[in-house]
């Protein structure tokens, strides 16, 4: 059967870094073929060059088995290529049918929407979605968002429709509805390619699978047919495994959170009074299923939401509640956010801004007015290296330009460069390669070690039990239960679903 898209010798440097060497890749109707590798392997970038995205240096793309020439999304766009980014491409204050309209212009604008929802409510019912078509973007959760993204795709035509990590900021339970509904598409006759770092959801839900790394093609195979310890051998070319590994010297307490109070920018409560402690020489893990508080728990404690009501004080005794960020920094407090693009890094600035900004606000680098840039390139070097950020051709390079793992491990070399006393990480790993996610974890048990607090959150189980030392179940917008490690993982779920 002649492939829906064909990448062939496909290959593209920037800058004199070579992305993509040579790549070939193809996928059927009807199929969902899975593309693995590290963060940096190149995934992403192969997918940007099917999407017009990005210009081939040399190879050749075919559509139906003919040749294409795809010079940017437009084309891609007639040759029924869509594309869903990891980082969507929304417009916030407006609703999903003018999201949708922006995508596929026709005729008039009240005459667009009327066509365009009644379109979009035919797919929602086949797919079986549920979104409210007339709210605001911003004011929609991360799983309707992402189906507002699908929507556009299906709604302009797409038969090749490609997912980067499309369950990257979706919850367990959002993840199996959304790869089911995957299926799903599939089965209606359209090609579908998921990127994805998360080898279970392979195994479970495509039809074939292709290993990249280092800018290279692998191997293809049958999922049936591998492990996921063989995956992993393709995916970093040596195994990787994790234990537990729990603390030997927990102290006093670092943070304390008492009776908290928050709402999301609706209005609505989402925290209704949480309080827990976290010590020094410890990793407290707070686990829940999306939705129950824990986004905005993290940014009220990152200084960037006000509470409604409740307590937050730091180091043991300073009340914080009132500081804002740059405040909370200076007494010790430092923050993995979980949406890095968003609250973690700029990504127009350079490696070396993004690395120095808080140094620079702290007087590390001299005065706001005369800054040490020489100072500055140097320790961004250094934090580079020792942190094995890897893409970095130089601290003048914009941070855009780094993979999903490589960006986190610069936020991480930042947020630890001052030695904090408590350390704030909101999904560490999310979206991140089974190697980066490794390094990651090995810099919180080192953080803990040498004394600091970890307040961990996570929707992901797994992470938590390999990590804390203690756990606090999150329900309904406060702490339910609490676990000592070793957690029975039986008896959190069943906390994580317990409403009385």
């Amino acid at each position: 059967m002649t492939p829906a898209l064909e990448l062939i010798g496909i290959s593209k440097s920037f800058d004199g870094f070579m992305a993509l060497s040579a790549v070939d890749f193809a996928v059927g109707y009807g199929e969902v073929h899975a593309l693995l590798g590290e963060n940096g392997a190149g995934k992403s970038t192969l997918m940007n060059v099917a999407a017009g995205l990005y210009a081939p240096d040399a190879g050749q793309i075919r559509i139906n088995g003919a040749p294409v020439a795809i010079r940017g999304p437009l084309d891609a766009k007639a040759a029924s290529v869509g594309m869903v980014h990891q980082h969507f491409k929304l417009v916030r204050p407006f609703t999903a049918l003018e999201n949708i309209l922006l995508s596929d212009r026709r005729g008039s604008y009240s005459r667009g929407l009327k066509e365009i929802a009644a379109e979009v409510r035919r797919h929602c019912e086949a797919l079986g979605f549920e979104v409210d078509l007339d709210k605001p973007v911003g004011m929609l959760s991360i799983a309707e968002q992402q189906r507002i993204e699908i929507l556009k795709v299906l709604v302009g035509g797409a038969r090749i429709l490609i997912l980067d990590e499309p369950t990257a900021v979706l919850s367990d339970q959002e993840s199996d509805r959304l790869l089911r509904t995957v299926r799903s598409i599939a089965a209606r006759g359209t090609a579908v390619v998921l990127v994805t770092h998360k080898l279970g959801e392979v195994i479970a839900h495509a039809d074939r699978v292709t290993v990249m790394r280092g800018g290279r093609t692998i191997a293809t195979a049958d999922p049936r047919t591998v492990s996921i310890p063989e995956l992993t051998q393709m995916i970093v070319g040596s195994a990787v495994t994790e234990v537990p590994a729990p603390s030997q010297n927990i102290g006093g307490p670092l943070l304390t959170v008492a009776e908290l109070r928050g709402a999301r920018s609706d209005g609505h409560v989402a925290l209704s009074g949480a309080s827990f402690t976290v010590r020094s020489g410890e990793i407290y893990g707070i686990a829940g299923v999306g939705g129950n508080g824990q986004t905005e728990l993290a940014e009220i404690l990152m200084g960037v939401r006000r509470p409604l009501s409740g307590r937050i004080d730091l180091a043991g005794a300073d009340e914080v509640t009132a500081d804002g960020p740059q405040q909370r920094r200076a007494r010790g407090l430092a923050f993995i956010p979980a949406d890095r693009h968003t609250w973690g890094l700029a990504g127009g600035l350079s490696v070396a801004e993004n690395f120095a900004v808080a140094g620079v606000l702290a007087g590390k680098y001299g005065s706001p007015i005369r800054v040490d840039t020489g100072a500055i390139r140097a320790a961004t070097r250094d934090a580079v290296e020792a942190f094995d950020v890897q893409g970095v051709r130089g601290p003048g390079q914009k941070a855009a330009l780094l993979s999903g793992g490589n960006a986190q491990k610069l936020v991480i070399a930042r947020e630890f460069s001052g030695s904090p006393r408590v350390v704030l990480a909101h999904s560490p790993s999310r979206g991140l390669d089974v190697r980066a996610s490794a390094a990651v974890h090995d810099r919180l048990r080192t953080a803990r070690d040498a004394g600091a607090g970890v307040l961990l959150i996570s929707e992901d189980l797994d992470e938590i039990l390999l990590l804390a030392d203690r756990v606090g179940v999150m329900n309904r917008g406060k702490i339910s239960a609490e676990f000592a490690a070793p957690c029975d993982r039986h008896a959190i779920g069943r906390a994580l679903v317990h409403h009385g």
